[in-house]
């Protein structure tokens, strides 16, 4: 199971989840109370082991921005968290060509799964036709607000939803913590989990404890 720790602010925590054995560590970029700067990131990221990927968040960022901080924060990884918009991603991954990979994010409207279901299989139609092979993060939203909240979606619902669709990689985002990851993945069947407020004791700092419980517990393992 891949596992992204998201919304690291100093490198104490990005290096403690790398050593409990996260694939990715996760930088927010967008305006956010975890948001951190280019400079932040890239001494960070000169301490991180090769084989974590560094991966920046962005919102309604503009090509040129995005390329050029991914550049100054040596990311290996652009996680766009805006509204799913294909033709945009499919521009940027033209833009970056394949020095770094691309997921994209689809948000799930907490309360209303009659809409978000639908539209979820819209935009994952629409990603299989495109040929791209991009990692998709379905996250919970709630209203006009998303990442980090601290609150799940419907996962009885979005399971219904994603069987039988395209088989791409997703990764569940959205109220995860070392208590419900098991199940989310147990009713999901997801590629990789996300998670960022579920294992910090504060806003942008992480417990070890809970960091530790929730990689063990995403991977079944009781190390």
């Amino acid at each position: 199971m891949w596992v992204k720790i998201c919304g690291n602010t100093n490198v104490e925590d990005a290096l403690e989840a790398a050593a409990l054995g996260a694939n990715a560590v996760g930088f927010v970029f967008a305006p956010s109370v975890r948001q951190v700067s280019p400079q932040t990131v890239r001494a960070i990221s000169a301490k991180l082991p090769a084989n974590v990927e560094r991966v920046g968040i962005f919102a309604n960022a503009s090509i040129d921005h995005i390329a050029s901080i991914a550049e100054e924060a040596a990311l290996t990884t652009v996680q766009l968290h805006a509204d799913f918009d294909l033709s945009f991603a499919l521009r940027l991954r033209a833009h970056l060509g394949e020095k770094l990979s691309v997921i994209q994010t689809m948000h799930w409207n907490v309360g209303h799964p009659e809409d978000s279901g639908p539209k979820i299989i819209e935009q994952l139609a629409a990603l299989a036709e495109s040929g791209e092979d991009d990692r998709v993060l379905i996250d919970a939203k709630v209203g006009k607000a998303s990442g980090g909240l601290g609150v799940s979606f419907e996962w009885m619902d979005a399971s219904n939803v994603l069987r039988g669709q395209p088989k791409v990689r997703v990764i569940v985002a959205g109220g995860l913590d070392p208590a419900n990851v098991a199940n989310a993945i147990h009713q999901l069947q997801p590629w990789g989990v996300d998670v960022a407020s579920g294992v910090e004791r504060r806003p942008g700092f992480k417990d070890f404890q809970k960091l530790r419980a929730f990689i063990e517990n995403a991977r079944g393992t009781n190390r």
